[in-house]
């Protein structure tokens, strides 16, 4: 199972709609799971139209609309793993600690908010992932989104891709 992990897309403020190679990865992946910060609610009917299957979550940008379609949190199992989505996860001293006493039941957490990729394990073996973010960059050298697999109960191949704004 292929996954495409976004976050923090900011459309229409931070940029003018999603990188051609951000929708090519959408329409390759099994599924996309959005850590919120979408900004406007036509990024998460476009989403919805072109996933296969989209799991995503309200960050603290979004508006009524977005809270009222989204959750705040997000559990779901994909092939054996459990995955939960959130957008933010406070500070990043303590995150793991703080992870694993707010999210005993999860294999992997997906995050955003920072905009600043992320990928630790926690001591219990909690896997934390920020993909950063496609159109904000930031801080950062270049934008950025995770891609993974899941086979056979295990989360695998997972790759921080950076977003080639010519696309």
């Amino acid at each position: 199972m292929k996954l495409l992990l976004i976050s923090d897309t900011h459309v229409p403020k931070r940029a003018r709609s999603l990188p051609a190679q951000v929708l090519a990865a959408v329409d390759a992946a099994d599924v996309v799971i959005h850590a919120g910060d979408w900004v406007d609610a036509a990024t998460l009917d476009l989403l919805e139209e072109r996933s296969r299957r989209l799991i995503g979550v309200y960050g603290n940008n979004d508006g009524p609309e977005l809270r009222r379609r989204l959750p705040e949190v997000a559990r779901v199992e994909l092939g054996g793993v459990r995955f939960a989505v959130i957008h933010e996860t406070g500070s990043a001293t303590g995150r793991e600690a703080r992870c694993e006493r707010e999210f005993p039941d999860v294999d992997v957490l997906v995050f955003g908010h920072s905009h600043i990729p992320w990928d630790t394990v926690s001591p219990r073996g909690l896997r934390l992932l920020n993909p950063g973010s496609p159109t904000d960059r930031r801080r950062q050298p270049v934008g950025t989104y995770l891609t993974a697999e899941v086979v056979d109960g295990l989360m695998d191949a997972v790759t921080l891709v950076p977003v080639d704004r010519g696309l």
